[in-house]
């Protein structure tokens, strides 16, 4: 039995949120801000209900609270027909799909289909608003604004004839605050099993058993037990702090109640029985004189005052105060667990913290562990270094595959979700699959995204290739575009290397518009691609980020193949050979840069030179398709200074005279150029400059930066790529 997939609505930033879960490890990943700490929120507050996690008027959607307002202030006041078609509260949907090898004991009573092929249950939990209720809370408010009106009206009698500025006048409240005070007197808790269309694959809200009805009452904790691990732990390794020695004791108190390792406890028992006959008899002759003067005081008759002090060690308030975690330093010393790092401590602490919690799960020793078990582990990461990551998801699974094992219960498996917002948990996580990706859609709206349902995409699409590319690139390179607001495609080491020194001279010397950030203040991951930037084309638009591929014209021509000589070379067969050589931009009859061709599919070249800024602008729809509102832009050689458009980075360089005359100001400091003389020969262009000056790449680029003052001002970036950066830089779209 396992839950196949979340349901909730109206939750915080979670308006209509789906999350599937897989059979064990579930990873769920986000920005900040993107929902994770609202599910575990939400599961927490409704499977578990304790009386000190009650849902507030906080946890509504803002977006669902306005609609509750207009519904209470509207004058019009809704029928019992009309109020059923809205959802008039917070919900949570569990689909728990079972399998006949399953214990039906605990779900017989929430079965609605007796259809041999119908393997789900829906548990549905629900903070509502009903319709008696709702014409109570109308009134209600109605009276509390004639009041706070009376109030209003009081205070400006009082203050009236005193100075303006001497005035207390009385703030009269609204619904906000109403709704704030009194929400619980009219939202209810209700729990049910909803029936379902499971070809369909719809639920039938309409349709569902009471849980609350004492008829029909089941224990939902037989069915599943939810814990977990919040981000906010309570580690530190301050000389004080035991956490690690405490959580000892919270070990054997849960070991205890199932009594699991009942040889380790017994042999424990019977210690503290020696323990506390040897201590007795210390404590007769330590505490003599004290006994002996409570005798002399006597009572009514001999003997009635005679007192004795034994030894009664409790067994929890030993561990508890009495066992200290070390760790060993090296082969002949031990230190304590605060001299431990902090990544350390926490690391531990989470191990022994999932020990305290598998304990748990299993419940007491006459309880049988639930029928599914859930465990969601908050941003393990907290506190820990890359290498701390690495281990804990490489080794989590291990850890927990083996699920709920009790004597006398059959095995459940554990199903657990972590959240993370690290790139080096996602990059060693073994499951591609396993990801769930959270995205926020608008202010009040978060998203969930199977990775396995953008691998279909591939498969689908037949590129299969690409997909299994894509993976390995993103787990050996690029994990952080999972997180990052923005995100920059490029060729290679160019503009690796300078991308940084642009954004920096852009942000110094274009001035910013409203509510717009500096580029190097936004999250905007740079990845290196090549220009195979179209493999990424499915996952851009995936992650749904503002992203800017940044690549070439890479123009060529046909030719016939000649010797050094310029003379036609013919094959053995003397028949005249031609291929696709690289040439000017002018010269150019197409390109060679798959990701043009993918993107303008059938354009001529001559297309290519023609398109405006907005031409280039895509958003992704059953395909992608021009739009000015895109989130998708592609950069490439616009003609520049002279009515000249380049070929390639270097050649676009080198066509701004500023860029020329910076590198004869520092020619012999340029190791990565050669033929130095040709920058001095009026008869070249930048083209022959690209082709001929160029020793390496990489090199040129960190002349580049050698040679700049801190601000980069002795040099120009090329217009396509300044035009690009400036459209990042902008709010997102």
């Amino acid at each position: 039995m396992k839950v196949e997939s979340v349901l909730i609505k109206n939750f915080r930033l979670l308006k209509d949120l789906k999350l599937d879960l897989e059979e064990d490890l579930s990873l769920v990943l986000g920005k900040n801000n993107s929902g994770k700490t609202s599910i575990l929120s939400a599961l927490d507050k409704f499977i578990n209900q304790s009386e000190n996690k009650k849902i507030s008027s906080d946890d509504f959607n803002i977006s669902y609270k306005e609609e509750i307002k207009n519904l209470i202030e509207s004058s019009d006041e809704l029928t019992e027909e009309n109020f059923n078609k809205h959802i008039h509260g917070i919900t949570l949907r569990l689909i728990v799909s079972y399998s006949d090898e399953d214990d039906f004991e605990n779900i017989s009573k929430l079965m609605m289909d007796l259809d041999p092929d119908n393997n789900y249950l829906i548990l549905g939990y629900d903070y509502s608003l009903h319709f008696n209720e709702y014409k109570i809370l109308r009134s209600d408010f109605k009276a509390f604004k004639i009041d706070e009106r009376r109030k209003l009206d009081e205070s400006l009698e009082k203050e009236k004839g005193k100075p303006q500025k001497e005035r207390k006048l009385y703030r009269e409240k609204g619904f906000e605050i109403f709704f704030k005070l009194y929400h619980d007197k009219y939202f209810q808790y209700k729990k049910k099993s909803i029936a379902s269309d499971y070809k369909k694959k719809i639920m039938l809200e309409k349709h569902f058993i009471d849980l609350d009805n004492i008829s029909t009452r089941v224990n939902l904790k037989n069915i599943i037990n939810f814990k977990y691990i919040s981000a906010r732990r309570n580690v530190t390794n301050k000389e004080a702090d035991k956490t690690l020695s405490s959580q000892t004791s919270q070990i054997y108190e849960r070991s205890e109640k199932n009594e699991e390792d009942t040889r380790s406890i017994d042999e424990f028992k019977e210690t503290l029985i020696e323990t506390d006959e040897t201590l007795t008899n210390v404590y007769n002759s330590l505490f003599e004189k004290i006994v002996g003067k409570v005798e002399r005081f006597g009572g009514i008759k001999k003997g009635e005052s005679v007192i004795k002090v034994i030894s009664s060690l409790e067994r929890k308030e030993l561990l508890k105060g009495n066992t200290t975690v070390i760790y060993e330093h090296d082969a002949s010393n031990t230190l304590p667990e605060f001299y431990n790092g902090l990544g350390y401590m926490n690391l531990i602490s989470m191990i022994f913290e999932i020990e305290i919690l598998l304990q748990e799960f299993k419940r007491a020793k006459n309880e049988k562990p639930a029928d599914i078990n859930l465990l969601f582990i908050e941003e393990p990461e907290a506190h820990t270094h890359p290498q701390m990551q690495y281990i804990f998801i490489n080794n989590i699974k291990s850890l927990l595959e083996e699920g709920i094992i009790k004597n006398g219960c059959r095995h459940k498996k554990l199903q657990y979700i972590i959240s993370t917002h690290s790139s080096h948990i996602v990059s060693n996580c073994k499951d591609f699959n396993a990801i769930k990706y959270l995205k926020k859609e608008s202010q009040n709206n978060i998203n969930s995204k199977n990775l396995k349902d953008l691998e279909n995409e591939y498969l689908v699409a037949g590129e299969e290739q690409n997909f299994r590319f894509l993976k390995q690139y993103l787990t050996l390179n690029r994990s952080e575009l999972f997180f990052a607001d923005k995100a920059i495609f490029i060729e290679g080491d160019t503009e690796r290397i300078l991308l940084p020194a642009m954004m920096k001279k852009i942000d110094l010397e274009e001035a910013l518009l409203d509510n717009e950030l500096e580029l190097l203040s936004q999250n905007i991951s740079i990845v290196e691609v090549g220009n195979y930037a179209n493999i990424f084309e499915r996952f851009i638009n995936f992650i749904g980020v503002k992203s800017l591929i940044i690549t070439d014209l890479d123009s060529v021509k046909r030719d016939f193949i000649r010797d050094s000589k310029g003379e036609i070379k013919k094959t053995k067969k003397d028949i005249d050979r031609q291929a696709d050589f690289s040439c000017r931009v002018r010269e150019g009859q197409k390109t060679t840069n798959p990701t043009l061709k993918f993107f303008f599919p059938g354009s001529l070249f001559s297309d290519l030179l023609d398109k405006s800024e907005e031409e280039k602008r895509f958003l992704k729809g059953s395909t992608w398709t021009n739009s000015k509102d895109g989130f998708l832009q592609i950069a490439f050689q616009i003609k520049d200074v002279k009515d000249y458009c380049a070929r390639s980075f270097e050649d676009a360089f080198f066509n701004i005279d500023e860029n020329i005359n910076f590198i004869k100001n520092n020619r012999s400091k340029f190791n990565g150029l050669k033929n130095m003389p040709l920058f001095y020969d009026n008869s070249k262009d930048a083209y022959d400059f690209g082709e001929k000056c160029i020793e390496s790449k990489g090199s040129f680029a960190i002349d580049i930066l050698l040679n700049s003052d801190e601000n980069y001002s002795e040099w120009k970036i090329p217009a396509y790529i300044k035009q690009g950066l400036l459209w990042l830089r902008k709010e997102q779209i």
